[in-house]
């Protein structure tokens, strides 16, 4: 699995970071945020129904919660 003995890899502390950074580079390659496009002005909230939230359900609770005043 690693290209290299493992005796060797943490021998050299320019080695063992080289491949800790390939393994995060990897990580982030593979789980890493998706690319947004577009303007994302028009977007809807939704909650965990799959319903619409409008701005006064947000407004309503913001308050509740103590929100900005």
């Amino acid at each position: 699995m690693i290209p290299i003995r493992h005796s060797s890899l943490f021998k050299s502390r320019w080695v063992a970071l080289l491949w800790a950074a390939g393994i995060i580079w990897f990580a982030i390659d593979f789980a890493g945020p998706d690319e947004q496009t577009g303007n994302n002005s028009t977007a809807t909230v939704q909650d965990v129904t799959g319903a619409t939230v409008s701005q006064d359900d947000l407004k309503k609770f913001a308050d509740f919660a103590g929100g900005t005043k």
